[in-house]
């Protein structure tokens, strides 16, 4: 199991640098120029800014490769991200600021998408083709057919038209008023939550009723033992391992998939300086957000991986 886990960590080490290393090179080829952009946002005339003085005030008077390798010098040496090229403000500074919001509507997605799509799962499988059944696969296929970006913006808009009411939209930090800022984010949290239940919904279900045909679940019922003992203990367990590995490549969307929902809410998280950022060009502050995520993705598939071990011990690291 050790080393495994330093194996799994090692790997994390090539995969950073190439991601950075595509990251850093494609922002670049995209069609703008952030010098172009900062020229055309100021008075020419008036202080005679010139294109050459910006690049070499931003340091991108170099060519590409060596911006690169400054920016991996500055980042191993210092754990410096640079600053952002609008901002004028530590890379580092910004995504520490952003992240806790990101994270915590996302945590507020993932309880209520598990809330949601476990109890239904199970129960449609344990009582499969009931009327529950039905209900609970028409609701899987809506939240599948339904777009969350669709969705918060009639939450938004309909309230407003109908009872002169809307969702808050003025972010107030947990450290200022934690009631206020849960009720911010309950809304968008329980929008994204639902596109989120919906596929771990019909994956549950898919599994349990695949263990539930099996020979010793078959046995345990013979045996007498109660529906919650073959269901909880010796069914669920066993349908778990594909319905984490699901949960765990949906989890990483719920970083990038918060760009629509946080702009739509006004949610100053990581999705929308991600949206601000490729906007204006701003490469440092793309590649040290892109950075972030990678190392997210990263841990999340290292704590799946670990936690089939759990869930069946069968499962050998080797």
């Amino acid at each position: 199991m050790r080393e495994y886990f330093i194996r799994r960590v090692l790997i994390v080490i090539p995969t950073i640098f190439f991601a950075t290393l595509l990251v850093f090179f494609l922002i670049r080829l995209t069609p703008g120029d952030v010098i172009d952009m900062m020229v055309s946002q100021n008075d020419v005339s008036a202080d005679e800014v010139t294109r050459e003085k910006i690049e070499q005030a931003l340091g991108l008077d170099v060519p590409v490769y060596i911006q690169y390798f400054q920016w991996m010098k500055n980042l191993f040496l210092h754990a410096d991200l640079g600053e952002s090229l609008w901002m004028g403000t530590k890379v580092t500074d910004e995504i520490i600021s952003r992240l806790p919001i990101t994270f915590e509507l996302g945590i507020i997605a993932i309880i209520v998408g598990l809330s949601i799509a476990f109890p239904i799962g199970i129960y449609s499988a344990v009582r499969q083709d009931t009327i529950g059944d039905y209900v609970g696969r028409t609701f899987a296929i809506l939240g599948l057919a339904i777009p969350g970006f669709w969705l918060g913006t009639m939450v938004v808009i309909l309230p407003a038209v109908w009872w002169d009411w809307s969702p808050p939209l003025e972010y107030i930090p947990i450290t200022e008023d934690p009631i206020a800022n849960l009720k911010m984010l309950l809304i968008p949290g329980v929008i994204l939550g639902m596109s989120l239940s919906a596929v771990t919904m019909r994956m549950t279900r898919t599994m349990m009723l695949e263990v539930l045909r099996q020979d010793y679940i078959r046995t345990a019922w013979a045996k007498g033992q109660r529906e919650v003992v073959v269901v909880y203990k010796h069914a669920l367990k066993n349908a778990l391992i594909p319905v984490v590995t699901l949960i765990g490549l949906q989890l990483p969307i719920l970083i990038g998939g918060t760009v629509i929902i946080e702009q739509i809410f006004v949610l100053p998280g990581m999705g929308l300086l991600m949206l601000e950022s490729i906007n204006q060009r701003d490469y440092p502050l793309i590649t040290g957000l892109m950075l972030v995520i990678g190392l997210v993705v990263l841990i999340i598939n290292l704590i799946v991986d670990i936690s089939y071990g759990f869930f069946n011990p069968k499962v050998r690291y080797k």
